[in-house]
């Protein structure tokens, strides 16, 4: 696990098992553990590295930012997030 604090009160993460599960965000704030996933595809799942995070770390939430045009519910605490959206929400980038 790769380590960034931030204030003290947030922590960045790279989380991964021994035996390949990962996870490509952790952000823990306090108790509260959020996933980040990074997918280039269009139409995201929910995979078995996700599932592990999931369970193992007790996630307060996943988000899967993938490539397609739509934000959606994947399950309960995970939604797929479109990088339109983002990029919406952030502005221009130049």
């Amino acid at each position: 696990m790769t380590d960034i604090s931030w204030q003290r009160s947030l922590t960045l993460r790279f989380w991964r098992t021994h035996t390949g599960a990962e996870l490509d965000l952790l952000v823990v704030r306090g108790r509260r553990r959020f996933g980040f996933e990074v997918k280039r595809t269009t139409a995201p799942g929910i995979t078995p590295s996700m599932r592990s995070s999931l369970n193992d770390l007790g996630l307060t939430s996943l988000t899967v930012i993938h490539a397609g045009e739509d934000s959606f519910a994947l399950a309960k605490n995970v939604r797929a997030l479109s990088w339109r959206a983002i990029v919406r929400e952030i502005g221009p980038l130049s």
